[in-house]
Parts: C-alpha cells; structure tokens; sequence
C-alpha cells in the first residue's frame, strides 16, 4: 500500500511513498551557474563555478580548487535516475554548507542567500514533490534568518538548513536560538549539518578534516544544545535532525552522563536535566555506514529519532541509498520507520 506523504504549507505534498521505498533526508545540490557573486554581493573572495564539460565543474573559492562536481548536483533527470535505482521516492534538498556565507556582512549573506534559495526551487519545482527543497538562512544576524526563512517558505521551500556553528557562536548562541525557536513557531524541520571544521598539519592528511572533523563538529552541536540549555528554551515541537549520525554523540552518551553527575559544577552548563533525558528530542540521520553502529545509534536514541540520509551526490556518501538500514537486521516495523516513517513525520509534522 502507498502513503501520500503531504505537506500542509504546499498544495499537492510531498511524493507518493511505496511499501519498502525511501526518503533521503540528506542530499545536496550546487546549480549549473550564478550570477556573479562580487557584482552582487560585494567585494571579496567568493564561490563560483567553473564548467569544465556538459556534465562535470568545479567549485572554485577564488582561485582555489574546492570540489569537483557532477551533473547529479544540477540535474534532476540524473538524480532521478540515481534515486529510481536505489529505491528512494524522495530526496530532501539542502545546500552545499562552502555558500553559507556566514562570514560575511548579514546583507551580504542575506542576498547570497536569496540567490541560492531561488536557484534550488528552478531544479526542484516540477520534480512532482519527489525533490523536496530546503533553504539556508544568513544565520548570523537572526532577524535577517527569520526574514530569509519566511520568504523561502512562501517560495516553496519545505524546511532549512542550517550550519552548526557561526564562527566561535555554537548552537546555544542567544541569535540562533531565536531562530530556532522562530523556525519552530512556524512549524519548520531544520537540519544541522557540520562545516567549516578546524584544519592543520595534522587534520590536512587523508581527509582528515571529514573523517575526525565532521563527526566531532556534530558531536559538539548536539552537546551544545544540551548543555547550552537549548532544549529547555525551544518548545519540543521543534523537529531538528543532525547529519551524520549526530557524529559521535551516541557512542559517547554514557561518558556524558557520567561527567553530568560526577562533575555537575563544570559540565552541567544550562541543561536542567541530565543528557539521557534529552534524548528523543532530536533526530539523526543513518550515515554511519557500518550495521553495528546503525543498531547501536537505534537503541540508544531510539528506533523514532533515526532515518535514512545518504550526503548524495557526494563521494563520501551512501550508494546504495539505505544499504546500512537493510544490513542491520532490524524487525521489520523498525526497518520502515527508518525507511521513510520517521521522515515523513519529521517533514509534515504528521505521525
């Protein structure tokens, strides 16, 4: 039997969703081309892109080489294609984190900011719900996020992402806390993935910085909103997920709790409640790769707090999409929550 995934900001919803099919809560996209962002923007050293054939680019931050890139990330017949193979029906949508631009003046980012929103809804408008856009925000000025977010909703974007830190501001920084408190009084998904991670020496060899960066920086995101007391400040209806498994949060929730009562005086920070009671407030993608971390994130955060994400088009992503959930020998009511259940409840706000 299908179920009609829907949304109730957009007439017509999100894509129809088969027994055993899939929604992807963790994709990017990067468009063909835009307008010159000096010009539009203001001076400085800014992302652009250089087309090296029909079907393959680079990102460029200046002169340098950031990411090579393919048509998966512009094209929605290529992604179309990928996702008919693997099984997923839906993919949400979410910038690429190089254009946050959270560095810049807020009006700066603000416009970058439009300009990227528009530029998703050209490749996920027609897509019959099956691409499912979200937008990024100036984050570092929250009235202009709050601004942006409510303009890229009437726009047509389903939910925001967001990056997990504005320079040395964490997630539990005053201005961000009020955007998330506004995204959830709109009833808005967010979706934290890390950026800007720290380099050097010793992170600058294998890819170090996505391989120790990434989980670290989301690890300490969701520490944040712990112990930074966003939890007690934002309502609990406010549906947010971490990419990346929530990096190493779980495995390491037994060494938080520990510290949370045995040196309360210093690890405590704002959190009213110890760290375990948190849980189930936030949800986390499947990208860990490995069945026995997927099952040990399941018990430990919950069957409902988990679902699937693959970071497609990426080459650190998941191909096929889903493979650790149909690994990990979970019963089957577990499997379909991770599948798509859980999405569906974390986009529409609907069980």
């Amino acid at each position: 039997m299908a179920v009609a995934v829907t949304s109730p900001r957009q007439p017509g919803g999100i894509a129809e969703i088969g027994d055993g099919q899939i929604i992807d809560v963790h994709t990017h996209f990067v468009p063909r081309g835009w307008p010159d962002l000096g010009a539009a923007c203001g001076p400085g050293t800014w992302p652009s892109l250089r087309i090296d054939s029909e079907r393959a680019a680079m990102i460029m931050v200046g002169e340098m080489e950031f990411r090579p890139i393919g048509a998966e990330c512009w094209d929605a017949p290529t992604r179309f294609a990928d996702m008919d193979a693997d099984g997923v029906a839906v993919q949400v949508v979410s910038p690429t984190p190089v254009f946050f631009s959270y560095d810049r003046p807020p009006a700066q980012a603000a416009r970058v900011c439009e300009i990227f929103n528009d530029l998703a809804l050209e490749l996920t408008d027609g897509s019959g719900g099956r691409l499912v856009p979200f937008c990024q925000v100036p984050l570092q000025d929250p009235d202009a996020a709050c601004a942006e977010l409510e303009r890229a909703l009437a726009a047509g974007h389903r939910g925001v992402e967001i990056g997990n830190h504005v320079g040395d501001r964490d997630l539990d920084d005053a201005g961000v806390v009020t955007f998330l408190q506004h995204a959830a009084s709109l009833d808005v998904p967010v979706f934290v993935h890390p950026w800007d991670m720290a380099g050097g020496p010793r992170l600058d060899r294998w890819m170090a910085q996505w391989l120790t960066g990434m989980p670290a920086e989301t690890h300490l995101s969701v520490l944040a909103m712990v112990l930074g007391g966003v939890f007690d400040r934002v309502p609990e209806s406010l549906r947010i997920c971490f990419a990346h498994g929530g990096g190493s949060f779980a495995f390491w929730l037994g060494r938080l709790e520990n510290a949370w009562h045995r040196r309360g005086d210093v690890v405590r920070g704002s959190s009213t409640r110890p760290p375990s009671e948190y849980v189930g407030r936030f949800s986390v993608d499947s990208v860990v790769f490995a069945p026995p971390a997927l099952r040990m994130l399941v018990e430990t955060l919950g069957p409902e707090q988990v679902m699937v994400g693959s970071d497609y088009p990426y080459p650190l992503g998941e191909r096929p999409v889903g493979a650790v959930v149909h690994q990990a020998g979970l019963p089957g009511e577990q499997q379909r929550q991770l599948l798509s259940g859980n999405a569906r409840r974390y986009l529409t706000g609907q069980q």
